[in-house]
């Protein structure tokens, strides 16, 4: 058995967490021997009443059997040991050392050394979770209890505490060790008392329903339909025989009595959202003891929100599936095809299609295959199918409109032409992402047309005509934008956007250059596979030029390498940033509209905001109050999705913005739009790195660390504010108002940062010329 000893000093924190702001919240419970039935309970109550909620938890012990840990982590996935120090307390003066109440209280204290987390709500171990606890995750601020039952507002209940940073912190359990020690406290629980000595009335009170405590049930009332958390306290505990009077609570106690078989039932058959690490944890051992083939459907689906497409793969493969269950076929095709099991996948959609509720989606994964194949024929085909099953089907749209709208091009001669992997965005696609290709071929040259560039898209197939053509030509140019993300066309050929097999890459025999791509994984979101780490090392070893956007994407990648790989990875801005210098005859506007642009993504949400989301729509609704007397507030929409804000700011608070569809215009019409506004604040990172590029000031909403990163390669942190900040409408608004007070010294600001990454572009590029011969 590993555990950690608690020391209560804080690890250095080198997760995506400190570079986004996003909140670190976990439980904590105290858990020995003779509380582990009570505790196993908590757990699988917590799971059963909370479906979609999933934190870490930690277990602060003095010592616990391998066998006892064993069942705890059978029954949540993401438990964290941690011994606690006995000797800490024996200096406290009242109380019974040797009592196992007293020692469990004082043990509990150990929770406010936790340095490692933003909110740490503590459960105590006889206590059964029976409602949402949604209401307890979003709170901010102070430390939150229900005051106790019996002895008025003034002091707290211990059994349910919700502690923010501030509390957990070395000057408050300064505070706690002297009043332990004087003894200046009241015999009341030992934590409790010396808590409400420490904070003497002051805390968030909480309605009742979050802690019951028992002693309201006396004479065998019901349990009240709202409670939240009903608290066991006293010594007779359900576990050990329960006491008189207390039947209906103890009932509700006893439901989650059960064996884990029968749990994992129960939370598979449960309604309501489900969390990602919950349903696999508890799903795959149901799988496997059932072989029921809706639960494996689940936990596929699960698995391929994440990005674990080879373990959803195995999870359906596991399981026969009836040749009329459609959607695990469609899931099944799904998951099959994310690994480039091209031939299988086909045949499980196939099956899907023949399902009228299913077969719209089933056609548009089909056609998707097709075009991954070069067969636009055969993907129209399939769209057309999709669209006649369900004519609003939008994928299905899109797919038909690429592929019979794909006119002959003329090019020009092979030996003139450098080839260029990129990430051509479809119609309605993603502002950021369209402008991409041409902004980088800027960077060689003005010509970016067909003359000079040969396109080849990073989500077919690279095959062996692809390989051949690329090799008629100068060279490679493989960017920019974030094309190592593992969810973005996934497939099993190289791990990232790239579909691109490793025997095929290694065939390439003209130079390849690397420009300018972003190591894109989001906060919580990670690359598993030995295949992405296979693929990246070798593109290193065979490319000629491997230049990435920012310094947190060279550290990243630089971590999967080898050492005599390492230095070959050097820093390339985004060519959007330096936009004003590459664009032919461009001129800064001689005046600008009064207007403000914001923008908010909504990919990954639950990624992005965490349970932050309602908190972020409140600050934004302060800010944009406050900046709309200063310029007119609009928002700007790269893809259709981030027009949800001004829905959202509409329905919940009564702002109305102007919505730009961005995603409807061309590339032109992009750079103009954000050179002409005076500031934009924006959460996609090209919504912060195309307007800098054309000289316009910028403040970034982070929710993703390469926000972070671009901020500290320009050298202005500062202009960055995280969705998750406690603060957030207060410190946009101080922080837009500063750069609207003196624009003109904020522009130049802008256009100084931009001229040191124009000097980096400018190195490379005398490199890049030696490279290709040109």
């Amino acid at each position: 058995m590993t555990t950690t000893t608690f020391s209560g000093v804080a690890p250095a924190d080198t997760s995506t967490n400190a570079l986004t702001g996003k909140r670190r919240i976990a439980f904590a419970s105290f858990v020995d021997e003779n509380y582990l039935p009570g505790f196993l309970v908590l757990l699988r109550s917590l799971a059963l009443s909370n479906p979609g909620v999933c934190e870490d938890f930690i277990v602060l012990h003095d010592g616990l059997r391998p066998a006892s840990v064993a069942k705890i982590r059978a029954l949540h996935p993401r438990i964290d040991l941690r011994r606690v120090d006995a000797e800490r307390y024996e200096s406290y003066a009242k109380g019974d050392q040797d009592n196992y109440l007293v020692r469990k209280a004082y043990f509990i204290l150990d929770v406010f050394r936790i340095r490692d987390y933003d909110t740490v709500i503590t459960l105590d171990t006889d206590m059964v979770v029976l409602g949402e606890l949604g209401d307890l995750l979003k709170l901010r601020e102070g430390l939150a209890a229900v005051p106790q039952f019996f002895y008025g507002q003034h002091k707290l209940n211990s059994g349910l505490l919700v502690i923010q940073k501030e509390y957990l912190s070395d000057e408050f359990c300064a505070r706690i060790d002297a009043t332990g020690r004087s003894g200046d406290y009241e015999l009341d629980k030992h934590d409790q008392g010396i808590l409400n000595a420490v904070l003497d009335g002051d805390f968030v009170q909480l309605d009742a329903r979050f802690n019951f405590v028992k002693r309201r049930l006396s004479g065998d009332k019901e349990v009240p339909e709202d409670t939240a958390i009903l608290h066991f306290t006293g010594r007779h505990k359900p576990w050990q025989g329960g006491e008189a009077g207390y039947s209906k609570g103890e009932d509700r106690w006893r439901e989650y009595v059960m064996s884990d078989a029968e749990f994992h039932a129960a939370y598979m058959s449960g309604g309501g959202t489900t969390h990602h690490d919950l349903l696999v944890h508890y799903g795959t051992p149901h799988v496997a003891r059932t072989g029921d083939v809706e639960s494996a459907r689940r936990v596929a689906l699960a698995h391929i929100g994440a990005g674990e497409f080879e373990d959803a793969v195995r999870v359906l493969s596991s399981v026969h599936i009836p040749v009329d269950s459609s959607w695990p076929h469609e899931v099944y095709g799904h998951a099959l095809m994310s690994v480039s099991r091209y031939e299988e996948a086909e045949a499980q959609l196939l099956l899907a299609s023949s399902a009228p509720n299913r077969a719209a989606t089933a056609f548009s994964r089909l056609a998707q295959i097709a075009w991954i194949h070069n067969d636009d024929t055969t993907a129209g085909d399939y769209a057309m199918e999709g669209l006649r099953v369900d004519p609003t089907h939008r994928a299905n749209r899109l797919m038909r409109i690429r592929t019979s709208a794909v006119p002959a091009q003329r090019e020009g001669a092979p030996e003139d032409q450098l080839a260029h992997v990129a990430f051509y965005m479809p119609q309605q696609g993603n502002a950021g992402d369209k402008l991409l290709p041409e902004s980088v071929r800027l960077t060689f040259g003005e010509d970016t047309g067909n003359r000079r560039w040969h396109s080849v898209h990073a989500h077919r197939l690279f095959d062996e005509e692809a390989l051949e053509r690329v090799n008629a030509r100068r060279g490679l140019v493989i960017g920019g934008g974030g094309l190592f993300i593992p969810d973005t066309a996934p497939n099993g050929n190289s791990g990232w956007q790239w579909n691109v097999p490793d025997e095929r890459l290694n065939r390439i025999d003209v130079p390849i250059v690397v420009y300018a791509v972003g190591f894109n994984a989001f906060d919580g979101q990670s690359y598993r596979a030995a295949r992405f780490h296979s693929s990246v090392r070798q593109l290193v070893e065979r490319s000629a030029f491997f230049g990435l956007r920012n310094h947190g994407s060279i550290e990243k990648v630089r971590a999967l390498l080898p050492p005599e790989l390492q230095d070959k990875v050097r820093f390339q801005p985004c060519p959007t940033t330096v936009t004003r210098q590459l664009v032919q005859g461009w001129t800064d506007p001689a005046v600008r509209e009064n207007t403000i642009l914001i923008n908010a993504a909504y990919d990954r949400a639950g990624l992005r905001f965490g349970h932050d989301y309602a908190h972020f729509l409140a600050e934004m609704a302060k800010a944009i109050k406050a900046l709309g007397a200063h310029a007119e507030v609009q928002c700007v929409a790269h893809s259709l999705d981030d027009e949800k804000i001004a829905f959202d700011l509409r329905r919940q608070h009564g702002i109305s913005l102007p919505v730009i569809p961005m995603y409807d215009f061309e590339n032109d019409e992009i750079r103009d739009l954000y050179a002409r506004t005076k500031l934009v604040i924006g959460m996609r990172g090209h919504a912060g790195m195309i307007p800098f590029g054309c000289g316009t000031p910028i403040i970034s909403l982070i929710s993703h660390p390469k926000m972070t990163y671009f901020l500290s390669d320009i050298g202005r942190p500062e202009w960055g504010v995280s969705v998750h900040d406690k603060n957030l409408g207060a410190v946009l608004t101080e922080r837009a108002v500063g750069l609207l007070d003196d624009h003109a010294a904020s522009v130049a600001d802008v256009h100084a940062r931009q001229q040191e990454l124009w000097k980096i572009t400018q190195a490379n590029a005398s490199d890049l010329r030696v490279i290709l011969g040109a």
